[in-house]
């Protein structure tokens, strides 16, 4: 008899486990992936920002592996802003924090010290790399740059806020 009633409660138990395995799937393709389209809305609304503070800028936004879905340079932009607004968004999706959060902690004596020289140079500690999540999950990042940290920071944030949840 006790056979059976072990036998059972395992069975309850594996039940249980893949019932909840399954929900955790079923959730996760809930979660919204990086499309072109929200790619260029997160653009427009950063540029329109970055009008309002009178700052030409380049905005990338990647997907959760890092790779470029859209870009956008405005006139007058510096040229070195395009390859720091891709490494930004890559790098905010990478570490999975704020650029400008990492920062803090890449200084000498922290712990990151150092980390800028990871990924053949990708990392960046420049303000202005957010991630962007829905339901706690990071679907992308954005980044910009061009302006001062905290303009390239407003910026980016206009353009996660464009963010479809």
């Amino acid at each position: 008899m006790r056979r059976a009633e072990c036998s059972a409660r395992r069975t309850v138990n594996e039940d249980q486990k893949i019932n909840k395995i399954f929900k955790l799937i079923i959730n996760r393709r809930k979660i919204m992936a990086m499309s072109l389209k929200t790619a260029l809305r997160m653009i427009s609304a950063a540029q329109d920002k970055s009008g309002e503070i009178g700052v030409p800028v380049c905005i990338a936004v990647v997907d959760r592996g890092g790779n470029l879905v859209a870009q956008h340079c405005m006139d007058g932009a510096m040229l070195i802003s395009q390859t720091l607004s891709l490494n930004k968004a890559y790098t905010a999706v990478a570490t999975t924090m704020a650029t400008s959060e990492l920062a803090k902690y890449s200084q000498p004596g922290q712990p990151f010290y150092g980390v800028h020289t990871c990924n053949f140079g990708r990392i960046t500690i420049f303000a202005g790399g957010l991630p962007v999540l829905d339901q706690g999950e990071i679907v992308g990042g954005i980044g910009v740059s061009g302006g001062s940290s905290e303009q390239d920071v407003a910026v980016a944030e206009a353009g996660r806020s464009a963010f479809d949840h």
